[in-house]
């Protein structure tokens, strides 16, 4: 097929992924559908040809970019090999390019399987982050107290728990009840300066600005207040436009009316139910409602202890408290798909992707430079030293490591945003960066070069046998 015709090819793969990739990822499309109330759960698999033409273009895009390397870039070739060859690294560069098919081969396959190592490890990286998330937002913190209105806890209470051994950071949330029109919603009141890091929010969990950004809008304006989209839509709000709930008064134990102004919108938030809340500033509710009284503090451990710290804060405050920690939610969290634990197949998945990029990388490499034994042995013949042979076979082993690894990070990062995004449904919440790996990467990386210098070694070995010897066995 003419050089021409594989970049069309590979243009035509990458229109069609991103095509795809459009068609699934911008609009209300969703991959994975559960129901909330049923057990089961709808895919498209149809969803899954952006990766997959991604993957294919990006085989034939290594294919040609290395080709082209190979064809005509002598100079940077030489510039590469220079350390393992020295003076004959030209040599060793024109040997490459007219041989070029089997380095091409090992560049393409060492480059797909770095590519789904990578992606594939990223993904399920991302999917225990939102595990987490998950059960952080269902819990709240490390440590939640939650009490009865009757039984609120006051500033006594929160200094209590705060001593407690263990305990970082107490931040006080308020939880109310507001009638927004007919409907009754949760009402959270908040400190603006402390929430964002007290209760972990992340930007995703907000629309129109990062959770920073909506936080210092509840600052700059006491009377801010955050509905949900849903609540947004069906009373057509705009940024400042007035909003009335109906409060219940502590002076007077009746409802009355207290002006708030649109802020933003929130989709996820602490202890928060699923569907319509409300989040404002905790000051501006205490002032119009006569009681700055708090049924909810989030404790901060700092990621260990948690049932300990629980333990001694049930002890602490008694009956009237009800306190559940982040490792018992991990197990009771009521999302749809990230309940599941996956961990097993994760640690299998993962190790075979491991198996596949050390083989892709030593096993291909050592069948392309046994092809060369006998232009080893022939060099060998016409007076090539032992080191001037092994610079044959390392400068091989470097452009494939070279290549294949830069080629399989590249792919491989396309492919986890893809994947991610496609897969979008599988979150909740939904991933406001990807979490990456670096461990396995690194892992991954150190083992495939580790297979490529294996290989190389045993090609050296045979190298430096009497060419004769050699000769008569091929």
């Amino acid at each position: 097929m003419p050089r021409l015709a594989w970049w069309a090819l590979a243009a035509a793969l990458l229109a069609g992924s991103l095509a795809v990739f459009r068609a699934t990822s911008t609009t209300n499309y969703a991959l994975v559908l559960a129901p909330e109330g049923t057990a089961s759960l709808s895919v498209d698999y149809w969803a899954f040809a952006g990766p997959a033409l991604l993957w294919a273009a990006g085989a034939v895009l290594a294919w040609l970019l290395t080709d082209g390397l190979l064809h005509r870039g002598g100079p940077v070739l030489r510039r590469l090999f220079r350390p393992a060859a020295g003076a004959l690294s030209g040599t060793v560069a024109a040997s490459l390019s007219r041989q070029r098919g089997t380095v091409l081969r090992s560049v393409v396959l060492l480059a797909l399987a770095c590519a789904f190592a990578a992606s594939t490890a990223v993904f399920n990286s991302t999917y225990r982050q939102q595990a987490e998330v998950d059960a952080v937002l269902t819990n709240g913190a490390d440590v939640t107290v939650t009490t009865s209105t009757a039984s609120a806890t006051g500033p006594a209470d929160i200094a209590k728990v705060a001593a407690v051994p263990g305990v970082r950071h107490v931040e006080p949330l308020q939880h109310r009840f507001a009638y927004v029109g007919a409907d009754l919603q949760d009402l959270y009141g908040v400190r603006p300066a402390s929430i964002v890091s007290a209760g972990r929010l992340q930007d995703a969990y907000f629309s129109g600005g990062t959770a920073g950004a909506l936080m210092d809008r509840l600052a700059g304006r006491p009377d801010g207040l955050l509905v949900s989209a849903e609540t947004a839509h069906d009373f057509q709000l705009h940024p400042g436009d007035q909003v009335r709930l109906r409060l219940t008064d502590a002076r007077t134990g009746q409802p009355r009316t207290v002006p708030f102004h649109f802020a933003g919108v929130v989709k996820e938030f602490p202890t928060a139910p699923k569907d319509s809340f409300l989040v404002a500033n905790a000051s501006y509710i205490a002032r119009t409602t006569g009681s700055g009284a708090t049924s909810t503090l989030l404790v901060d451990t700092g990621g260990t202890d948690q049932r300990a710290v629980a333990a001694r804060a049930r002890a602490l405050l008694g009956p009237n408290a009800h306190i559940t920690d982040l490792p018992s939610s991990r197990t009771a969290i009521g999302s749809s798909l990230t309940a599941v634990d996956l961990a097993g197949l994760t640690r299998v998945e993962l190790g075979f992707a491991l198996v596949i990029a050390a083989a892709a990388g030593g096993l291909v490499l050592a069948l392309g430079l046994a092809e060369r034994r006998r232009t080893l042995a022939l060099a060998s013949v016409l007076g090539a030293r032992g080191r001037q042979l092994s610079g044959f076979v390392w400068s091989e082993a470097a452009l494939v490591a070279v290549s294949g690894l830069a080629g399989g990070a590249v792919l491989g990062w396309a492919l986890s945003r893809m994947l991610v995004k496609v897969l979008s449904g599988v979150f909740d919440p939904p991933p406001s960066q990807i979490a990456v790996p670096w461990a396995y990467l690194s892992a991954m990386a150190g083992i495939t070069v580790a297979a490529l210098a294996v290989a190389a070694w045993a090609a050296v070995r045979h190298a430096r046998r009497p060419p004769l010897t050699e000769l008569r066995e091929l």
